[in-house]
């Protein structure tokens, strides 16, 4: 079995999370490259109430009561993984969100490409008023 370098799933990391502007030698990746690719530099985190699963799915992703997808920045990959680089903040519940178990990140803020999914460390109830917050270093993504 093959295995990437760790050079290379920084690359791959940086490249899906929309942080690699170039290549070595210079060569850049533009906003139309990340367009064909069915990439964005624009990363949205979404909220679930389950697993997405493999597949992506949004069944489970959280709706209505002002729930919307919150756009965050993330670190340059290294060792293969990254993290948010900055507080991610969603909106202030209007209502009754459900019970938080995991999170994803996507392409768009509605709709788009489901990139990452992954389990929250510990699930939340979030009711009316409540306002869910990733603090910087709290969202972590890594390439094995």
């Amino acid at each position: 079995m093959s295995a990437l370098t760790n050079d290379a799933e920084n690359i791959m990391l940086d490249i899906l999370l929309g942080k690699r502007t170039s290549q070595d030698g210079g060569t850049t990746i533009t906003a139309n490259m990340y367009t064909a690719l069915g990439l964005s530099t624009s990363i949205y985190v979404g909220l679930h109430t389950a697993s997405p699963g493999e597949a992506g799915s949004t069944s489970n992703e959280l709706s209505g009561n002002n729930y919307s997808r919150t756009l965050a920045a993330f670190d340059a990959a290294s060792s293969g993984a990254s993290d948010n680089s900055g507080s991610v903040e969603f909106p202030i519940a209007s209502g009754t969100w459900g019970t938080i178990s995991h999170f994803s990140l996507h392409t768009a803020s509605t709709g788009g490409t489901m990139l990452v999914h992954g389990a929250v460390t510990t699930s939340k109830s979030v009711v009316s008023g409540d306002t869910i917050r990733f603090s910087a270093g709290d969202l972590d993504i890594s390439i094995d």
